[in-house]
């Protein structure tokens, strides 16, 4: 599999000589007393604790053997750690930013028991990955800029770093204990020297893709990741465009790397809303749950529905197998009990979900269902 033109070509075009490239994000975790989950588990994943690795467990199926994914692996154009990871990240309260970040840039929010913090989009296309802590969890919140996805694990005692590779586009970590291989979209271990835990995926939470002024209205007491990130890296200038307003690479057709699959049903970079669960996987396009806030369907003949956070321009997914009624309402959505609930609260099963660009989720999960 080639990439045409190569990435590391295609960086220094846009953004100059500098750093090149910017490669996989994945995580695993090893080593230490097994913490407690980070958020909602992908449902159907069943929790194991096999020689202290913080892994699920789970049944989602795959489109190809592990060892298919690793073998369609290619480089970014970066050698492994050449993308430098935040592994000391430093906060601000939000009324310190100032014209740091406009009203519309990016950020990618996080909140866990009670603490709320922003990680800028400008800040993790040069990075992709922060190892931190947040509320007394050891988590990585992961970002890779070329399948347009965001999402956070729970990385135990490890720590996670850039391999340098990347699979139908997508970054690729590996954990620097064991350094095994982690497909960030997959979130489960295709590479390592065990064979045992082959399979094994990492525990996720919820990264929410919104703008600064939705994520500070709504998170007040938010902390932002600052550029105090101990890496001599420029933060001027995105190398693959911009997303306010929406430019280049993530605007545009074109591809730097051959997909595992190629499905032209939609434009490559639209975004949709994914998640994936024992059932199977679901895509919900994000343009059309801008239009209609809640969306069903059934995903292996389980009803499923995304309900849309108008305030965070994002969506909720929830596995509904009982089909209880929930209807849209002026101020949210009224519940089967007849009360009112706010999208990222309805008495339903939630699903890990995330957005991501069409192509990166149809090359990956191409038997997934569709909602556009």
């Amino acid at each position: 599999m080639s990439a045409t033109p190569s990435r590391r070509r295609f960086l220094q075009t846009v953004a100059g000589a500098g750093i090149a490239g910017l490669a996989g994000c994945l995580d695993a975790v090893t080593g230490g007393d097994t913490p407690e989950p980070t958020g909602e588990p992908v449902v159907g994943a069943s929790a194991t604790t096999g020689d202290d690795w913080p892994f699920f467990s789970h049944d989602v199926e795959l489109s190809r053997e592990y060892a298919g994914f690793a073998d369609n692996a290619v480089s970014g154009g970066v050698p492994k750690d050449g993308i430098p990871s935040i592994d000391d990240p430093q906060f601000e309260d939000a009324s310190d930013v100032g014209e740091r970040l406009d009203p519309g840039d990016p950020v990618f929010g996080v909140e866990l028991d009670g603490q709320a913090r922003a990680y800028p989009q400008y800040i993790l296309v040069r990075h992709e990955i922060v190892n931190d802590e947040l509320a007394g969890h050891n988590v990585a919140v992961t970002y890779c800029p070329l399948t347009g996805t965001a999402i956070g694990f729970d990385r135990g005692d490890d720590e996670f770093g850039v391999s340098g590779m990347l699979v139908n586009s997508n970054l690729i970590m590996y954990d620097r204990v064991s350094e095994s291989w982690w497909p960030q979209v997959l979130g489960t271990l295709v590479r390592g020297e065990n064979d045992a835990f082959l399979g094994r995926s990492l525990r996720e939470f919820r990264v929410i893709w919104t703008t600064w002024e939705r994520w500070r209205t709504v998170h007040e007491d938010t902390e932002v990741l600052t550029e105090d990130t101990g890496e001599p890296v420029g933060y001027n200038r995105d190398p693959y465009g911009t997303y306010n307003p929406r430019s280049g690479y993530y605007k545009n057709e074109n591809l730097l790397f051959s997909p595992l699959r190629a499905d032209d049903r939609h434009h490559p970079k639209s975004v949709f809303i994914g998640a994936r669960t024992s059932d199977g996987k679901v895509a919900f396009s994000k343009e059309r749950l801008r239009e209609e806030p809640l969306l069903e369907t059934t995903v292996g003949g389980v009803p499923y529905l995304a309900a849309s956070h108008d305030a965070l321009d994002s969506a909720w997914v929830y596995r509904n197998p009982e089909d209880r009624t929930i209807a849209a309402v002026e101020e949210g959505y009224e519940g089967p009990d007849g009360n009112q609930y706010a999208a990222d609260s309805l008495p339903l099963e939630p699903v890990n979900a995330f957005d991501a660009m069409w192509f990166a989720w149809a090359g990956f999960y191409p038997d997934t269902e569709v909602v556009a």
